[in-house]
């Protein structure tokens, strides 16, 4: 009977730690106090604020921008290394390949940063591009380090993927392009999807890397968040983060209704 009440209890606790600072954050945006830890009464003047504040708005849309560009970039640097490493035999250097492919899952953020810092100013220097740091520089940085997630996500689908069809597409006179486009691509797609989202994701939600890379008029929106934090908790912070934590709700939950209505057609 102790047991049985265990698992439950620490659930509760373990969904409570997680979710409560998530919804206390949903609460104070709408309220009405410039303070967020006095209940001032409710009022939606915060989004208000928000759709008015021009700074967070830009650092938004070049943070959308930013993780759709580099996720895409990533998406295909990634998936190729993963082709490469699965589909190739042994040959000289995929050791080495294979470690620059996961370097980046491993190594912390501040030395990646510093890094690629490193790495810009040089090739300013030697090449004349990029040409200072902004938008460029960052989607590179982030498209580098999340490449690495997207060769994971890659690698693992097509080393449980059959190779009988693509070997069956060779052998009715496919090319080795053709058979990609045609056999491998669309049986590892929904792999590819999910790397492409996390890729974003990562992109979003980066601060560390993002400060190294970044220059004036390129701020990204967790830059920009952090900075507002360091002065104190502002509520239209917690306006934007709710309206993040809606479109994140509505998209999980009609990607679960599609999961469930494809499996029921499957079923």
């Amino acid at each position: 009977m102790r047991r049985g009440w265990f698992l439950p209890i620490v659930a509760t606790f373990g969904f409570c730690f997680l979710y409560a600072p998530i919804v206390s954050l949903v609460i104070f945006s709408f309220n009405e106090s410039r303070l967020v830890t006095v209940w001032g009464g409710f009022s939606t003047r915060w989004y208000g604020e928000l759709l008015a504040d021009g700074q967070m708005l830009a650092a938004a849309w070049i943070s959308l921008k930013v993780g759709v560009l580099a996720a895409t970039v990533a998406t295909v640097i990634g998936t190729l290394a993963a082709f490469v490493l699965t589909r190739f035999g042994k040959f000289r250097g995929k050791l080495l390949l294979t470690g620059m492919v996961t370097a980046p899952l491993v190594m912390p953020e501040v030395i990646i940063g510093l890094s690629l810092l490193l790495l810009f100013v040089a090739m300013e220097l030697v090449l004349g591009w990029p040409a200072g740091r902004g938008l460029t520089t960052v989607v590179i940085a982030h498209a580098t380090f999340t490449s690495a997630y997207v060769a994971v996500i890659a690698q693992s689908r097509l080393r449980d993927m059959d190779e009988s069809l693509e070997e069956a597409a060779r052998d009715l006179g496919a090319g080795p392009v053709r058979v990609f486009f045609d056999i491998t691509l669309p049986v590892i797609a929904p792999a590819l999807v999910s790397g492409w989202l996390l890729a974003f994701t990562l992109s979003l939600d980066d601060l560390v890397i993002a400060s190294f890379v970044s220059g004036p008029g390129a701020s990204t929106l967790p830059m920009v968040i952090f900075s507002k934090v360091r002065l104190g908790v502002s509520p239209d912070v917690n306006a934007l983060a709710t309206i993040i934590i809606v479109i994140v709700a509505v998209a999980v939950t009609i990607a679960g209704l599609l999961l469930m209505r494809q499996s029921k057609r499957t079923g």
